[in-house]
């Protein structure tokens, strides 16, 4: 499900890091050797073989992250992101492999799209891809696609992203293709007549500014349904970038009743508010909307408690001239793959919120379980997928050091702490 450039695959040796993976149990200083592109020996001390040695002092190595919703905007917005570019900035981000998002021009709803789209990747790719195709027709929600037919040509799993699938009976009709295909929905929840014209959340900050509200109801209205659906048909789901506390409520329930559901969350939604709009910034409009400080706060609760088992960028490239018009006139999304892991550092780790452990299980193991990927780790005989992170490394964001094609970050002109220092991906260096 998983597509890249083939070619080389390198020998390295990291030496002296902190070896951190959750998932296996390692926390320690240990030299790691890659020997043409599989981990072949942990320990200290460890013989270079001749390899590249990086010195990893005061370094922390790790799985490298998997990022379950970027939109690369290939077909048809090659101006905004391209595959090539889209894949650079995620191994900038330290990112082994993304999942990319269908609602493209035309929409990953045919075996021939999704096809050109994988022979594309195969040449084009810095890092492993997978694409998700449409749940409906051009994402329309009246007629479900060849869902069996696009799982056979490759696809990762199905999405109607930026438009929910509002009609319950073609909702309930494609949970049961699960049982076909073997892959997951993706569902962006939300009731559009509820969220018609919506700018931002709705709130005091929304009334203040004379903007019209985004209810956090219409997400999590959304969420709710979807979720007893899932449960009748005993099909897993999986929930696009939760924003709200009541979504993070029912799914909490949800899963406590055995529902097979994961969700992800963003780093825009964990480390701001709606008080971030009233700068203007077209930077900070987004669907689903910044929320308040409580749903703020359930959201990171959320991820601490592994309710949310995945952060997801959701990666939305736009050209300079779209994002410079008014607030209200502007597009919904912003950029990530650069930033995730020096804003949630920054935003998270450093003000003690969650764990670093936490955050790293979290990029990595949570989002590749939630699609059925090998998660990425650190053990001997696994394909390196390695992250080479210095916590300690203060870095300005600016639009000059960004591999993606649009610049359209919250974060210009901010520091972060927490910085990438490699990223090996399938086996080969690709950042650093």
């Amino acid at each position: 499900m998983l597509y890249g450039k083939n070619g080389r695959k390198d020998d390295l040796v990291v030496r002296g890091a902190r070896v951190l993976d959750p998932v296996e149990g390692v926390d320690a200083v240990l030299d790691v050797r890659v020997d043409k592109g599989v981990i072949a020996g942990i320990g200290e001390g460890l013989d270079a073989n001749g390899h590249r040695v990086v010195e990893g002092a005061g370094l922390v190595l790790a799985p490298a992250f998997v990022d379950p919703h970027v939109h690369l905007r290939v077909p048809g917005g090659e101006d905004e992101e391209t595959i090539a570019s889209g894949t650079e900035a995620a191994a900038a981000g330290g990112y082994c492999a993304i999942l990319a998002m269908p609602n493209t021009d035309p929409v990953v709803d045919s075996a021939a799209v999704l096809g050109s789209l994988i022979e594309d990747a195969k040449t084009q790719a810095q890092v492993p891809v997978g694409f998700l195709a449409a749940i409906t027709r051009g994402q329309d929600g009246a007629e479900l696609t060849e869902m069996a037919e696009l799982a056979d040509q490759g696809a990762a799993g199905f999405t109607d992203d930026g438009r929910p699938v509002v009609a319950p009976a073609l909702m309930r009709r494609a949970l049961q293709y699960h049982g076909i295909t073997g892959r997951r929905l993706a569902l962006h929840c939300e009731e559009p007549t509820l969220s018609k014209g919506g700018q931002m959340h709705e709130g005091a900050v929304s009334a203040e500014l004379g903007f019209t509200g985004y209810p956090s109801v219409a997400e999590s209205l959304m969420v709710e349904r979807d979720l007893s659906l899932a449960a009748y048909e005993e099909a897993p789901l999986h929930l696009l970038h939760l924003s709200a506390r009541e979504s993070v409520d029912a799914l909490r329930a949800a899963q406590a009743k055995g529902v097979q559901a994961t969700a992800e969350v963003t780093p825009h939604h964990l480390c701001l508010t709606d008080d971030a709009v009233r700068s203007l910034d077209s930077n900070v409009k987004m669907n689903p909307p910044l929320r308040s400080a409580d749903d703020r706060a359930a959201l990171v609760e959320g991820l601490r408690d592994g309710t949310i088992g995945s952060v997801a960028t959701d990666h939305a490239p736009h050209a300079r001239h779209e994002k410079e018009v008014p607030f209200e006139a502007a597009p919904f999304g912003v950029t990530g793959l650069e930033t995730a892991f020096g804003a949630l550092y920054t935003h998270l780790v450093d003000p003690g919120l969650i764990p670093v452990e936490t955050l790293l299980e979290r990029m990595s193991a949570g989002p590749a379980r939630a699609y059925g990927l090998e998660p990425p780790r650190v053990a001997v005989g696994a394909q390196a997928n390695l992250v080479l992170l210095d916590t300690e490394a203060a870095w300005r964001v600016e639009e000059k050091g960004f591999r993606s094609r649009s610049a359209n970050s919250w974060l210009l002109g901010q520091t972060l702490r927490g910085q990438v220092r490699l990223t090996v991906a399938a086996g080969k260096v690709v950042h650093g």
